[in-house]
């Protein structure tokens, strides 16, 4: 227990640190923290480069970068929430780990040292197993349907189970499809035999790439192209966005299109912060995070074909697959999942209906 407390004193430390180095070189960042339990900074209302600067400031961990569409839907909504509340909130995106991993900063959300962030679905699922139903392999044909999921309300139950962990849902992102890519094509599942492949940090990630035919290796993505480089791991696997930003096809320049996952990201923010919020300024942030769904998915279609290109002029080289067998593979998880409670089989039910 006090190994923990001093891990999470660390962690608390580290991002003041950021944060007050953010400070000294952007406008947006110029505050200091509030001292009350949201540790909110407070700055002068007016306009940066990055947007419009309310006098709260709410800090937001993200661990891309600031071209990532998930960075700039949150970045367009915070301009449009300053609008909505009259200056009184605006949020700040840290991009590229400033703030700790994904790991890290949810921890650092749940108490209150920083006030969002946007994690992988795998960490919420560590807090509610149930979480997996809308994270699990070939659970969506399309990003359509997907995007029609997040927006419907029906996951409003499921996103209400966190606040007893110290943090809330806002919304859920998607950056498309996720594939694996490695040093050799992938065609059907025997490829990925002995191959260790990087998955985020949740049991059902690791059971989905041993389904596949290979060894699911958990690992914190700032941790991945090094592994890859010192052959710790043989490949990972994302959609085209995030292999292409951080620069991953350098390493593992094949990327087979096995299309087995389109994991959703999710807004959070502290419970605490939200419960804080006047009725008018709370249904403002709810509003607007469901808006930014619409933006985010938008800005992504986009960004996945410039980021294609970008990485075949870097020398990948993109293959498409037969996904059949590897989707056989996944239907012990798939009802696994599914059935996990009776949520999950909501949820489900919810997503063949889409279908």
């Amino acid at each position: 227990m006090i190994r923990k407390k001093s891990v999470l004193s660390l962690l608390l430390a580290g991002a003041m640190m950021v944060s007050a180095t953010a400070c000294s070189s952007a406008p947006a960042s110029s505050a200091a923290g509030s001292g009350v339990a949201s540790t909110a900074s407070t700055a002068s209302a007016g306009s940066t480069s990055s947007g419009k600067v309310g006098k709260t400031v709410l800090k937001c961990s993200f661990n891309q970068s600031n071209d990532n569409p998930e960075f700039k839907a949150v970045q367009e909504m915070s301009d449009k929430l300053y609008d909505a509340t009259e200056g009184r909130y605006s949020i700040e995106v840290s991009p590229n780990e400033l703030l700790g991993s994904q790991k890290d900063s949810l921890e650092l959300v749940e108490n209150g040292a920083i006030e969002m962030a946007i994690i992988a679905n795998s960490l919420a699922e560590n807090v509610n197993s149930d979480f997996g139903v809308i994270g699990c392999p070939y659970m969506f044909d399309t990003q359509d349907q997907q995007k029609k999921l997040f927006e419907s309300g029906a996951l409003d139950d499921l996103f209400a189970t966190t606040e007893k962990s110290g943090f809330d849902v806002l919304a859920a992102y998607s950056l498309g499809p996720r594939s694996i890519y490695t040093d050799k094509q992938i065609k059907i599942p025997a490829d990925l035999s002995g191959e260790k492949i990087r998955v985020m940090q949740s049991d059902t990630m690791v059971q989905m790439l041993n389904l596949m035919g290979g060894v699911g290796t958990a690992m914190s993505q700032g941790d991945v192209y090094s592994a890859i480089q010192a052959h710790t791991i043989n490949g990972g696997e994302n959609n085209i966005i995030t292999y292409t930003e951080l620069k991953h096809y350098e390493v593992a320049p094949y990327y087979s299109f096995t299309n087995h996952l389109m994991i959703p990201d999710l807004l959070v923010i502290n419970s605490d912060v939200l419960k804080k919020m006047s009725n008018s300024d709370h249904a403002a942030m709810k509003k607007l995070s469901n808006e930014s769904i619409e933006s985010m998915f938008s800005m992504a279609d986009e960004e996945t074909a410039k980021c294609k290109k970008e990485a075949e002029a870097g020398g990948a080289k993109f293959f498409d697959v037969d996904i059949t067998p590897f989707k056989t593979a996944m239907k012990p998880l798939i009802d696994k999942t599914a059935n996990r409670s009776d949520m999950t089989k909501k949820i489900y039910a919810e997503i063949q209906k889409i279908k």
